[in-house]
């Protein structure tokens, strides 16, 4: 789940009481992994995927109740809040509101912070320069030119950065600038004070790492060169993946591809820096389209679909072999593994004791006499303990909506198969998923309180609606249902996964 959508009276999740609460759920059923989206701040549609910067956070998720008790809002401003749907995220409104209020913390806090603080903000800056500098110019650039499409919206000589332009942009935006500084410190103050209370309570946090970055991103406009982008910074190709089980013209994502050569040059030192980053965030890495270190899927620029794609090699032995040098052997990573995988990618994967995911939705299918293919790599007695698995993903249905949707032949192959009625299928697929080999079971929050359809995260290929939006209405689980995890947990020995 992620914090987005945690139950709040501000109409979105944040690092406040409510996701406190939560590890306290966690902790009480025994749950000790809590599986998040990437972080970042998010553009246009929204998507934790698309964040305008792979180092920054995503200034909505920061609690204004705690800035109101350190001084920085005034208690009307957390009390008089509007009244926000607890269904779904509206995001435009949520800006409207939750914005103006993190801008006058900012403010509130240059002015009033007390010499402690006004250290350890300092600090803050200093130790992540190297990252926030560039970020906070272009939040000021994006607000100046009503766009985040720096390649082809703002002035030439800011797109290239000109030296003369960015020293004359810094001064005329430096009180923004200031201000985004005071935001990414506030961000990065609460979630890791919140992580360290995960940890303290026997909770580790999965983490997610995109593969690809935004076109319209910090990174892309100040490290050109390591993406395949003409002299004037329009991407040559875009990412993407073919056909497969979530869409039959494949996912157009359309970030722009990396030039590996350009990475290798510098040692991959960009990638090493953005892991490094990850694992002060998180406890385990989850990659993001893992098979793209092997090959990436590129569709040339102007295609509307993923169709027309081929696969373009990467580096990815050598970048892990990289990787391990600077963070150590036995490194903390999921391999997101789905789609089309070749012998290299599961070569790659098992060379470097990744645990790959297995997706329960995508285990019934039949074989050529219309039984169940008992076979299929992702049924749990096919699941092999160096791997994680899932009833589903935020990229699936709900496990409910999932089951509902299907022909009466697959459903009566899952009845059989898991033994048990129609009401009971979501339990039992828990279940099945908690007693086999996999190293750990994750199951989305929706999946526990048995949502329907209606609860989907994300629908991939699609943009807007309702993705990314799914509110957790309340907190207040039923008692039965965390005593029935809690066993199903303590009976299959995961209590300490």
């Amino acid at each position: 789940m992620h914090p987005t959508s945690l139950p709040s009276a501000m109409g979105i999740g944040s690092f406040g009481d409510e996701a406190y609460a939560f590890i306290d759920l966690l902790e009480r059923t025994h749950i000790t992994l809590w599986q998040m989206l990437p972080l970042g701040p998010t553009g246009y549609g929204d998507s934790p995927y698309a964040a305008r910067s792979t180092f920054a956070g995503n200034e909505l998720l920061i609690d204004l109740k705690s800035l109101s008790c350190e001084g920085f809002l005034t208690l009307d401003d957390v009390l008089k809040v509007p009244a926000f749907s607890t269904k779904r995220i509206d995001y435009g409104v949520i800006r409207s509101f939750k914005e103006p209020l993190l801008d006058k913390a900012a403010r509130t806090f240059l002015q009033k912070a007390d010499e402690k603080q006004k250290t350890q903000y300092q600090d803050f800056c200093r130790r992540n320069s190297w990252w926030l500098d560039d970020y906070a110019l272009y939040v000021s650039l994006c607000r100046a030119y009503g766009d985040s499409r720096w390649n082809s919206r703002w002035p030439k000589a800011l797109r290239m950065r000109q030296p003369e332009a960015l020293a004359s942009a810094k001064a005329e935006h430096h009180n923004e600038i200031e201000h985004t500084n005071v935001l990414q410190f506030f961000f990065y103050e609460q979630y890791l004070a919140l992580k360290k209370y995960a940890n303290e309570h026997g909770v580790r946090i999965v983490g997610d790492i995109p593969i690809f970055v935004a076109p319209d991103s910090v990174d892309v406009w100040t490290n050109r060169e390591l993406f395949k982008l003409d002299s004037q910074g329009n991407q040559l190709a875009g990412s993407g993946v073919p056909p497969d089980a979530f869409s039959s013209d494949g996912q157009l994502w359309g970030n722009p591809l990396y030039d590996w050569a350009e990475h290798e040059k510098s040692g991959f030192a960009w990638w090493i820096r953005r892991m490094k980053h990850m694992f002060t965030l998180s406890d385990i890495v989850r990659i993001d389209h893992f098979r793209g270190f092997c090959a990436c899927w590129e569709v040339p620029q102007g295609e509307k679909t993923a169709i027309n794609g081929k696969w373009v090699p990467s580096p990815g032995t050598k970048f892990f072999d990289c990787l391990k040098k600077e963070l150590g052997e036995d490194l903390p990573v999921i391999a997101e593994d789905l789609g089309v995988i070749t012998e290299d990618v599961a070569t790659l994967r098992d060379s470097n004791n990744f645990p790959g995911m297995k997706i329960l939705q995508f285990a019934f299918g039949s074989d050529q006499k219309g039984r169940l293919d008992a076979t299929n790599a992702y049924l749990p007695h096919n699941c092999a303990y160096q791997s994680i698995i899932y009833t589903g993903t935020h990229d699936n249905n709900t496990t409910r909506g999932w089951y509902d949707s299907l022909d009466g032949h697959t459903k009566d192959m899952i009845r059989r198969y898991l033994e048990c009625p129609d009401d009971q299928v979501v339990w039992q697929l828990i279940r099945s998923a908690l007693m086999c080999g996999s190293k750990a079971a994750i199951f989305p929050m929706q999946d526990w309180l048995e949502l329907s359809f209606d609860a989907r995260m994300n629908t991939p290929s699609t943009c807007g609606g309702d993705n990314w939006s799914w509110r957790l209405e309340s907190l207040d689980i039923p008692s039965w249902r965390i005593d029935r995890l809690r066993d199903m947990i303590s009976l299959y020995g995961r209590e300490g996964n």
